[in-house]
């Protein structure tokens, strides 16, 4: 069985579109005779970032034995965090085959949160970036981001969603429509454009944690906070939904916004990466700069159709996508 070493900035137990990925495609790796380990911050001392303890900050010490340790047949570095960046200089130092992955919009996200300026963090992307034997990232509207930036290695990589949770089931009848979000609860997720709405016949419930959560709860009264959910739990809210608002101006992709279509829940987004990538205007969702107008013309949608158009993403095509592109060491 082939050994993929898989090195991270995240702990297995946090609950995140990174560690879904890779979590997801453990299984058919598994009946590919591929077996997937992990290297992050749990195997060495770490800190939680000041003010964002969702980031994991690592001295990663050693890095090198147990790098060799494990012997694998194949480096992922999946984050550009203090782990991932000091994998990246051992291995390229040492001539070392890997390939990497870009699943975050860092530049826009590290200028929303500390004003950083963009232009510096691309510097830092693309010299990350630039000896991996391959780049994966989230869309083919993404690679196309990445390659304006000068990066000539990006391949477009799909998700899937899990179809033994998200499935349409029987809904209530409410006398109200219900918006849902899903999210970390973050500056950088635009989360008060959501709050902000004020749709008439309309009930707002944001489902998540994080550092932003005081203070929405706070300026924004009018919405149900629901804390974080997993498993059934979590997809009984999507089911429920009339329609999945998706503020976020800053994320790759997003695979909320599968689980909301997988259980026939229309999306209303932005039309930025991410939903560009996922949602068939009219079909499973609506697109608008008015996040509002979007929001509404999606409640007109048929569930059914949003359903069918949630068949095409699969955790399999996305492991054979990762498959293909590993770079043997």
């Amino acid at each position: 069985m082939k050994k993929i070493l898989v090195v991270t900035d995240n702990l297995p137990e946090q609950i995140n579109g990174v560690v879904t990925t890779y979590k997801n495609m453990e299984a058919p790796a598994v009946l590919d005779d591929h077996h997937i380990v992990y290297l992050g911050p749990n195997d060495f001392s770490y800190v939680n970032c000041p003010g964002y303890p969702e980031v994991k900050l690592a001295l990663a010490t050693n890095l090198a034995k147990k790098i060799e340790t494990i012997h694998p047949d194949y480096i992922h570095i999946a984050t550009e965090g203090p782990v991932g960046l000091r994998a990246r200089i051992y291995l390229t130092n040492n001539h070392i085959p890997y390939n990497t992955s870009y699943h975050t919009r860092f530049p826009e996200g590290l200028h929303k949160l500390l004003k950083i300026p963009p232009s510096l963090t691309w510097r830092y992307i693309r010299w990350f970036h630039k000896h991996s034997g391959r780049c994966l990232t989230t869309t083919n509207t993404v690679k196309r981001e990445l390659e304006l930036q000068g990066l000539t290695n990006v391949v477009a990589w799909t998700r899937g969603v899990n179809r033994q949770y998200f499935v349409p089931a029987p809904r209530s009848v409410n006398s109200k429509k219900v918006l849902l979000c899903v999210s970390r609860v973050s500056a950088e997720k635009s989360l008060e454009d959501f709050c902000r709405l004020a749709i008439p016949g309309t009930h707002k419930i944001l489902v998540g944690d994080g550092p932003q959560l005081k203070y929405l709860q706070a300026t924004y009264t009018d919405v149900e906070y629901a804390g974080y959910k997993t498993g059934h739990e979590l997809a009984s809210y999507f089911q429920q939904a009339d329609a999945f608002v998706f503020p976020s101006r800053w994320d790759t992709f997003g695979l909320v916004m599968l689980e909301a279509i997988a259980c026939g829940t229309p999306i209303a987004a932005y039309p930025v990466p991410g939903p560009l990538d996922v949602v068939e205007p009219e079909v499973n969702g609506c697109l608008n700069d008015d996040l509002a107008l979007a929001t509404i013309r999606a409640l007109e949608l048929d569930r059914e159709v949003v359903y069918q158009s949630s068949l095409r993403w699969t955790w399999q095509a996305c492991w054979e996508i990762f498959r293909d592109n590993l770079i043997e060491v």
